[in-house]
């Protein structure tokens, strides 16, 4: 009888490494959420995953829990708090979402709802980016920070916007539109609040490296920063300049990376006040990081807490002012990533698999066989942990002479499949010798991959985790249910597009700390479903999500947990097939209208009956109406 249970799966799949207080296996092996924290109200999403099925909501399905949102942001809030106390620092802390990071509007509400106590605002880094900002933003002193490529007519909105008592910021990205500020003001007769983005030289660290250093994409050089203030000296607006802004990019995996940069932005910030630019905001731009892997080595992880984030952050800053007898500057922060990543669960099932293993193996008239397949079945019959390397050679090496054999018309197709099948019997073999085998971890590791299944599930990596493709993100996949049973096989996951990349090979390792290229899973059982959920999927993967292979947004659930149970705030139904084919210009009409007249051609050929082509039709309409994903109404 195995002596699995719930602590062992919890160690396995890293859990509480990634969980953030959000996420554990109850009891039940089950995965629960606690959007409020370990001691807040609890939910078994196993549970809850087939409630929301029974209401007609269908797989793939996107969980998200506004009350993460409400407590990543009181999080982060708080931990700038006690730093500022702390340190005596004289300045405020006021955080602003970059919507850029997921703006689905039910999210921004949310976060704007959350935020309000604590005057969060918004960052805007387009057009269309300002204008949710400047109709959604209505907290009295939350700020809006402009960043990105501008043109006139952005300018005039952002500047307009103060009448409506928005507290817009324009940020000069280029030096280019320095001057079209300045001449947008004055033909509005508005004065302008405006930033500087310095472009830092501290290296950056981690995917977005390249965010910072001499050739980033945005931000001013010291030189292009001492023209500036000389520029609005001679505009008499010097007492424009309200801010000083950077970024270093994304997921910054390092506190010393991020040390250094607010090193060197304070510096330039006591400059800058020195010249007659008297700042009174520091934004340092996005960085936190989200602890995806729990590695805390990694660049899917951190090696810092958000109260340290917080206290280099005050204390760095500090030292440099007081250094120099400057000001201490309010201070913003865009950590968009910190504040959602946690908030939203990928759930998907598992469809069925490909097995390559072979458990064992029979061969009968050993000696009629060629002298390959009889090689390997000495290997098969004689391994044994004291000759496991030495037999690990020799089957690598006959797995080659087979190829070459059959290639060269040496070995027939049933002989080639003999030795296929015995190759996977010994991989088999082996991989259970070598866990009991000294020295051999790297044998056991290279045949674990060899000998993964193939799970076929029921999502697109392209639409719902592009990271996972694109930049190879470690986001922490694992099943919601069956925990108290032992996982017995492994497996990578493959998607339903035909695209072999669509598939994740990567998954959280927590004995060795590195990316392991299969996943623990479970045995399926017939006529059983088998839940797995991608977690810490909010930020950034609905909005770079493409439409490979048409597969389109998947069902999204608003769910809030309260002690007698939980409640669907909203539901946002995922893209029907006629919503994608309209993204990419085709028209269900005119679809509908060319299969009827092949269709009536077909019956006139008489190779259609009437009936044949009315159930053609209705599943063809069916279709067009339906979900892009597989789905069968329970």
């Amino acid at each position: 009888m195995s002596d699995w249970d719930v602590q062992k799966s919890s160690e396995l799949y890293g859990i509480e490494y990634w969980g953030a207080d959000y996420f554990r296996i109850n009891s039940q092996g089950n995965v629960e959420a606690s959007p409020q924290g370990l001691k807040g109200p609890k939910i078994d999403l196993m549970n809850l995953v087939e409630d929301l099925i029974e209401r007609g909501i269908r797989m793939p399905m996107l969980l998200r829990f506004p009350d993460i949102v409400k407590s990543r942001i009181d999080l982060l809030t708080g931990c700038f708090a006690r730093a500022i106390k702390e340190y005596n620092y004289q300045g405020e802390y006021r955080g602003v979402y970059p919507i850029k990071v997921n703006q689905q509007r039910h999210l921004v509400e949310e976060i704007i709802d959350h935020g309000r106590e604590h005057k969060f605002g918004l960052e805007a880094g387009s057009k269309p980016e300002l204008l949710i900002s400047l109709a959604m933003m209505d907290t009295p002193d939350a700020l809006i920070i402009c960043n990105g490529f501008k043109d006139p007519e952005y300018i005039e909105m952002a500047l307009i916007s103060q009448k409506l008592g928005r507290k817009t910021i324009i940020v000069v990205d280029r030096m280019a539109e320095l001057e079209m500020i300045v001449t947008a003001a004055k033909k509005l007769g508005i004065r302008p609040k405006i930033g500087l983005r310095a472009k830092l030289y501290t290296p950056g660290a981690g995917r977005w490296a390249e965010t910072s250093g001499a050739r980033s994409k945005f931000g001013l050089t010291p030189s292009e920063i001492v023209h500036s203030l000389d520029y609005l000296r001679q505009q008499e607006m010097l007492d424009s300049l309200e801010l000083l802004h950077f970024h270093i990019g994304s997921q910054i995996p390092s506190i010393q990376s991020i040390k250094m940069a607010i090193r060197e932005a304070a510096r330039t910030l006591t400059e800058i006040y020195n010249l007659g630019g008297h700042i009174r905001y520091l934004d340092v731009g996005g960085g936190l990081g989200v602890d995806y892997d729990g590695s805390g080595r990694s660049d899917s992880s951190t090696n810092y807490s958000e109260q340290e984030y917080a206290n280099d952050v005050v204390s760095s800053l500090l030292s440099i002012c007081d250094e120099k007898k400057v000001p201490h500057p309010h201070i913003i922060s865009e950590s968009g990533r910190s504040l959602v990543a946690h908030t939203s669960v990928l759930i998907f099932d598992v469809l069925g698999m490909n097995e390559v293993a072979k458990k064992d193996y029979q061969l009968t008239e050993v000696e009629k066989e060629s002298r390959l397949v009889q090689d390997l079945w000495d290997i098969y019959q004689n391994v044994n942990k004291k000759n496991i390397n030495e037999f690990y050679n020799d089957w690598i090496e006959k797995k080659r002479d087979t190829q070459n054999l059959y290639n060269y018309g040496v070995l027939s197709l049933e002989q080639r499949a003999k030795a296929d099948d015995l190759s996977w019997a010994i991989a088999f073999k082996m991989s259970k010798v070598a866990q009991e085998a000294e020295d051999a971890e790297d044998i056991l590791k290279e045949l674990q991959r060899e000998l993964s299944d193939t799970y076929f599930c029921n999502f697109s990596v392209f639409q719902s985790i592009p990271d996972s493709w694109a930049l190879d993100q470690l986001f922490p996949v694992i099943p919601i249910h069956r925990h108290q049973e032992e996982p017995t096989r492994r497996a990578t996951l493959a998607d339903l597009t035909c695209d072999s990349d669509g598939h994740i090979s990567h998954f959280i390792d927590t004995t060795t700390g590195e990316p392991s290229e299969s996943l623990p899973v479970h045995s399926l059982k017939p006529q059983t479903s088998y839940y797995m959920g991608a977690f810490l999927a909010g930020a950034y993967q609905e909005i770079l999500g493409d439409l490979h292979n048409l597969f389109g947004d998947t069902d999204t659930v608003h769910v809030s947990v309260t002690e007698g149970g939980y409640h669907v705030d909203h539901v946002v139904e995922g893209d029907s097939v006629t919503e994608v084919l309209n993204y990419v210009e085709y028209s269900r009409s005119e679809l509908l209208e060319k299969v009827r007249r092949t269709t009536e051609a077909s019956i006139l050929r008489g190779t259609l009956s009437r009936s044949e082509a009315r159930l053609l039709l209705k599943h063809y309409e069916q279709g067009l109406a339906g979900y892009t994903y597989l789905f069968e109404p329970k």
